[in-house]
């Protein structure tokens, strides 16, 4: 008793450090990325702002204008800090310019003029109403960037100029308008026509980094100055925005603005700081966040506040300056998130080793990490309704990638740092032959070559064992070519063998077992099924059927094998393709008695067989679902990790697509006929529950990311023909996304690695062909989703001839779908330029998405490739299988041992004797 309490303790002890651990591990992280920048402070008072009072949801697109109370606030918060405002426009909030004076600020006035006639008069009027009776609007601007967007000519615009310089002659009230200095520079003449020059310095346009901008914009200053010697210079604008795609430099190579929070506090602390600037006459672009600019500005034009939009600073004019000024919350959130699971996973997992549990502890925090960034994104970023649809992608894939990244993690953890399987199961000694119970073999085929079936049926009746029989199950093939020589091999072999042709049967293959199941010798207590393409070593029965002497065991699985697959490329990747997971994700299912049946080399309980009503003819992935059938009954399965049986692979790669379609499709319709009894009430357990939830994870992931490659095509032409609507600021989500990814790309390879003793390029061809799949596993999730029913197809084995003209039509809609992606990154490319980070990450999403139709593609060529020679040693020394030393050479007997789990290598252990 003392011993069970210290030794809880000790677990309890020992989770709560690790979890502990990860999570501060993640804060020392978070604080290290957020040290700061001790930039150079700024003292003293700030000249004046460039004001615009749109609110975070306010638009004038709109017609959504602040109320006075909110203009009042704005006003009094600019009053702590400067003197003066400069405003550009008087038909839209009309009442800041009283307000202005309520708080005691001067104000350089504005008239928004466009080139509508109409609304310029009257912007103009206004304009000058207000500087007659307004005693602190100092000076007027007429027009904000005029000749730069090309609403009106030099001549137009000085038309304007002269008109309110006459209206305000009597006041004595300075007139201007607004340009960029190069506009200055480029139209002297428009300096005839002004009072004093109010200039634009906005170096980030220029693509000027930031170390450079401060200098490079007063050298512009200077110029104007000996351009325009008797005329004052105002700085209508000067700042740096805090978000916004990288701009190049102009005609300087090597040269970019950046726009960062840290830049943002750079620019305007080392412009303030600057002993130029105290005699200058300047407006800080600007006081608050405008997010309603990037409808007309881009993505930047929302972020050039010194006040976000929530009217919060961004940055101090003082001290240090940290990337992420919410750093301390996200973290902790990311540590309250992940706390519990990662305690949960340090408690409960141990029998794996302490490095085991921080691994996948780390993985949860990482997620946990990911998820946070993401929430936080419209806290940080000002998005459009459009642009939070693509951030709901972006976050849905985030989420569909943790949530199959954990459940790899787990696979791979418990592969890796798991100490034993504590449900390892071996061949049994053979029972004395007078003990041996009665099985029946159903061997179910359709449009089969007749040499194949043979080989099979010959193989069965060369097993080690008495008391069989084999039922050959022939369902509606209309050539007697090809079922006639069945009939006679059958008949040759003696009553043991029973031929049944079946004419127009329902059910596909389920229908045709069904069919043999009544048909089964009363004395059966276990059906074995195989595929009509598997040749079975003499010791399939003697070996497993001793596991049915425990009374719960419904099912006794071996493993999928192939051969004759040495010789050939693309059946190389097919053959280590499936080896994956029979070697990996079967011993993983097996440890919690989640077994996913096969419909071949399998022995089911009789007796559990027809309890649970037979086969699903409803189901075209009979054989699973029947498995987890019989584990919602409370019956046990059992995985015997040795080859006991090769069958041919599918021939082409059109063969293993239509299969893997079927596969998914038959999931979908496992899912939802069974999605009750995985999360209501039913017997199977947490871990099962677990188990055949997730176990399909990583086909609705192939699913999912079939839609998010149409979203990205669909948001890469709006990036490319409406940039300012679609500029979603990806960088926050994308680079998890893309971490993401290639940490799960590189956990198959390691896994393979360190499960089976396959080559490198066999790991690659096999993760090529995995990936290779996707598309048709999408297809055939989202046809399971939407169909009830599905027609069962047979899978082609071995090896044909192919047709030249026939490449493309497999994998047409692959090459579609690559050709769209390639073109919509080129496109990207040439408009946006490679050096915006931005659109390099984007161009990164794009080519991720290219993937699969490139592995297709690979696969497809693979396909064609001719078959090699054997080499003359076609023995012992040929390519070995994991699980059998001579895969070339025919099955020979497997050792056989008593059952015994305690103690033994998670890593399954493979050979044969």
């Amino acid at each position: 008793m003392i011993k069970t309490v210290a030794t809880l303790i000790y677990r309890l002890l020992l989770a709560l450090l690790i979890a502990s651990l990860v999570a501060a591990g993640q804060y020392l992280l978070w604080k290290r990325w957020n040290q700061g920048t001790d930039f150079v402070g700024a003292q003293g008072s700030i000249q004046g702002y460039a004001y615009s009072p749109f609110q975070r949801n306010q638009s004038p697109l709109k017609g959504i204008f602040p109320t006075e109370t909110e203009v009042a606030a704005d006003l009094d918060l600019l009053a702590q800090t400067a003197e003066r405002i400069r405003t550009y426009g008087m038909s839209d909030v009309p009442q800041i310019l009283a307000l202005a004076g309520e708080h005691k600020l001067t104000v350089t006035a504005g008239a928004w003029i466009s080139g509508d006639a109409e609304a310029d008069a009257g912007e103009i009027a206004s304009l000058v109403e207000a500087a007659r009776k307004l005693r602190h609007v100092e000076r007027v601007v007429v027009g904000n960037e005029v000749l730069l967007r090309g609403d009106l000519t030099v001549k137009e615009l000085a038309k304007h100029l002269d008109e309110v310089r006459k209206a305000l002659r009597r006041q004595k009230t300075p007139v201007s308008t607004a340009e960029p200095w190069h506009v200055w520079l480029k139209h002297p003449e428009l300096a005839k026509h002004v009072d004093f020059i109010t200039v634009h310095l906005l170096p980030y346009h220029e693509g000027v980094p930031v170390d450079a901008a401060v200098d490079y914009a007063l050298m512009r200053y200077e110029e104007l100055k000996q351009a325009f010697p008797k005329k004052k210079i105002v700085i209508g604008e000067i700042g740096w925005p805090s978000r916004g795609p990288i701009v190049s430099g102009l005609g300087v190579e090597n040269t970019r603005a950046v726009a960062t929070p840290e830049n943002s506090a750079r620019f305007i602390r080392e412009f303030l700081a600057d002993p130029r600037s105290a005699s200058l006459d300047y407006f800080l672009m600007e006081a608050f966040d405008q997010p309603w600019k990037v409808e007309v500005e881009g993505w930047a034009g929302p972020y050039w506040g010194v006040f976000n939009a929530d009217r919060k600073p961004k940055f101090a004019l003082d001290g240090l300056v940290v990337p992420d000024i919410r750093w301390h919350q996200k973290s902790t959130t990311a540590a309250a998130i992940a706390f519990l699971p990662m305690f949960l996973i340090a408690f409960f997992l141990r029998d794996w080793s302490i490095l085991g549990r921080l691994w996948l502890a780390a993985l949860m925090q990482a997620s946990a990490i990911a998820l946070v960034v993401g929430i936080n994104v419209p806290a940080e970023y000002y998005l459009s309704q459009r642009d939070l649809v693509g951030l709901g992608v972006l976050i849905g894939a985030t989420g569909l990638t943790i949530a199959v990244l954990l459940s790899h993690g787990f696979e791979f953890g418990e592969v890796l740092f798991k100490r034993r399987w504590r449900r390892r199961f071996l061949p049994l000694a053979p029972h004395n032959v007078h003990d041996e119970p009665f099985v029946s073999i159903h061997l179910a085929c359709c449009n089969e070559p007749p040499e194949m079936v043979i080989a099979t049926i010959d193989s069965l009746a060369a097993m080690h064992y008495s008391n069989f029989e084999v039922l050959v199950l022939d369902n509606n093939t209309k050539d007697e070519a090809l079922w006639k020589p069945l009939e006679a091999r059958c008949a040759e072999l003696g009553p043991r063998f029973r031929f049944f042709h079946l004419e127009n049967w329902p059910g596909f293959k389920a229908g045709a077992l069904n069919f043999g199941l009544k048909q089964t010798d009363p004395r059966a207590e276990v059906v074995g099924v195989v595929d009509a393409d598997y040749v079975v070593s003499p010791d399939w029965l003697s070996c497993l059927i001793p596991h049915f002497d425990a009374p719960d065991v419904a099912v006794v699985q071996a493993p999928q094998a192939h051969r004759d697959w040495e010789t050939q490329p693309f059946r190389r990747m097919c053959n280590w393709e499936f080896d994956g997971f029979f070697r990996i994700g079967m011993h993983h299912r097996n440890e919690r008695n989640a077994l996913i049946q096969h419909g071949t080399m399998t022995l089911v309980r009789r007796l559990a067989l027809e309890e649970v009503g037979g086969w699903s003819e409803w189901c075209i992935c009979e054989d699973t679902e029947l498995g987890l059938r019989l584990i919602e009954r409370g019956y046990d399965t059992r995985y015997v990790d040795h080859v006991l049986g090769r069958g041919l692979t599918p021939s082409d790669f059109a063969a293993i697509k239509s299969q893997r379609f079927r596969w998914a499709f038959g999931a979908m319709q496992i899912l939802k006929h069974h999605l009750w009894a995985m999360i209501g009430p039913s017997r199977l357990n947490l871990a099962q529950r677990y188990h055949f939830l997730t176990g399909w994870f990583a086909w609705l992931g192939d699913a999912l990311q079939l839609v998010f490659a149409f979203t990205s095509l669909a948001w890469t032409l709006g990036m490319i023909y409406m940039p300012n609507a679609f500029g979603l600021p990806v960088t926050a989500l994308a680079l998890p996304i893309l971490a993401f990814m290639a940490f799960k790309a590189g956990l198959g390879p390691i896994l393979y690695r360190r499960t089976m003793d396959a080559p490198w390029k066999d790991i690659l061809g096999a993760s090529v062909l995995s990936v290779g799949l996707a598309h048709s596993v999408a297809r055939g999730v989202f046809a399971g989703i939407v169909k009830r029913r599905g027609e069962f197809v047979r899978t082609p084995k071995g090896w044909k001839a192919k047709g030249r003209l026939a490449f493309f039509g497999p994998i047409r809609e692959e090459l579609l779908m690559l050709t769209a992606l390639v073109s919509g990154a080129v496109t990207l490319v040439q408009i946006r330029g490679i050096e915006d980070l931005e659109a390099q990450l984007w161009i990164g999403i794009l080519a991720l998405q290219c993937i699969p139709y490139v592995a297709a593609l690979a696969c497809q060529v693979a396909a064609y490739r001719p078959e090699r020679r054997a080499p003359a040693s076609a023995g012992a020394g040929a390519a070995a299988t994991p699980a059998d030393t001579g895969a070339k050479t025919p099955l020979r007997p497997v050792r056989v041992t008593q059952e015994g789990a305690a103690g033994t290598s998670p890593a399954p252990t493979v050979g044969t004797a």
